[in-house]
């Protein structure tokens, strides 16, 4: 199978390439590297079934010879970090809403099977936990910046689902739970990372709010073996929204006495409330636990690394990268993502 990757020097896109070549399969990736990174696929990217593009995803000539060699698509490129949501919301919306259109078109000229990269923050303010894909959706006013990552998302997976049933597309949405593991950055404000470098060096963690927003974490090997199986049933998969996600819930402030533990770490616990981290108003998702009841009926996937694994994982990769003096992608600040 030819599979192309948009946004594939990324984090789960490059653990997601790998996982593809190891089992034989073709791969292109299309990234502009605006928060993917060279390093992230450096290990493979001279393989010979492996070809990388670094271009923007709305370059229609690229975008189109790419999945003109594609069996399937699999589309992971999309505005990250918070910060930038709730800065320059004008470029969220339009790199995820006419990302995903392009990519959409793309697929159906070449029939391409797809599978868009949704969130877990297409739940929004929801409070009956756990989530189930049938779900209402409950969003924050559109007053709040912040919630035009999830709105756009959520659009990204009504013109997915629009292509399935109008043109007959295979395309499955699979909405991402906090994946986590070695090789992902801090820059962004993803909450392990950050806390075990900033532990490792016995800094303070920074929690934001008051801590007691919890949060289910899911290694990236777990997630990629879900794409991959969804990929590989269309007959079963097609025109179907997804869970991906563990259901081991850790509230924020359990999660760094856990990482000050597992490090042996001398670091303190400090509380910033989010009114001094963001702008006023600012408002967040106080539990985000999936039901992954239809996945596992499906294809019968669960998850395999518990949180102390996934820990383990990233405390092994972030030492040897302090020991190395790769210091590069550690940029403090962000929120519990």
């Amino acid at each position: 199978m030819q599979v192309l990757i948009t946004g594939g020097a990324g984090f789960i896109g490059s653990h997601l390439a790998r996982a593809l070549l190891e089992r034989g399969d073709r791969v292109s990736v299309l990234d502009n590297l605006s928060t993917g990174s060279f390093e992230n696929i450096r290990a493979f990217a001279h393989h010979p079934l492996y070809s990388f593009a670094i271009d923007d995803l709305r370059n229609a000539l690229v975008l189109d010879r790419l999945a003109s060699e594609a069996d399937a698509i699999v589309h992971l490129a999309a505005a990250v970090g918070v910060q930038l949501v709730v800065e320059r919301p004008t470029e969220t919306i339009e790199t995820n809403v006419l990302g995903t259109h392009a990519v959409l078109a793309a697929a159906r000229r070449y029939r391409c099977r797809t599978l868009l990269a949704s969130t877990s923050e297409v739940y929004g303010k929801g409070v009956k936990a756990p989530f189930s894909e049938e779900d209402d959706l409950l969003l924050g006013a559109s007053s709040r910046s912040r919630w035009s990552y999830a709105a756009s998302k959520l659009l990204d997976e009504f013109l997915g689902l629009a292509a399935y049933r109008e043109f007959g597309l295979p395309v499955t949405i699979a909405r991402f739970f906090n994946t986590v593991g070695p090789g992902q950055t801090g820059r962004y404000g993803m909450v392990v990372p950050r806390f075990v470098q900033a532990a490792l060096r016995n800094e303070p963690l920074t929690v934001y709010g008051d801590g007691t927003q919890s949060r289910c974490f899911c290694h990236v090997r777990d997630t990629v073996r879900a794409i991959i199986d969804l990929l590989d049933r269309p007959d079963i998969t097609a025109g179907e929204i997804y869970n991906i996600g563990s259901s081991h819930e850790v509230t924020i402030t359990e999660l760094a006495q856990t990482v000050i533990e597992r490090t042996d770490s001398r670091s303190p616990i400090q509380y910033i409330p989010y009114s001094e981290a963001y702008a006023p108003g600012f408002e967040d998702m106080q539990r985000r636990v999936p039901d992954t009841t239809k996945i596992r009926n499906a294809i019968g996937w669960t998850p395999k690394y518990t949180l102390a694994q996934i820990l383990d994982d990233v405390i092994d990769y972030e030492r040897s990268r302090l020991s190395s003096g790769d210091h590069c992608h550690s940029t403090p600040g962000g929120r519990q993502l």
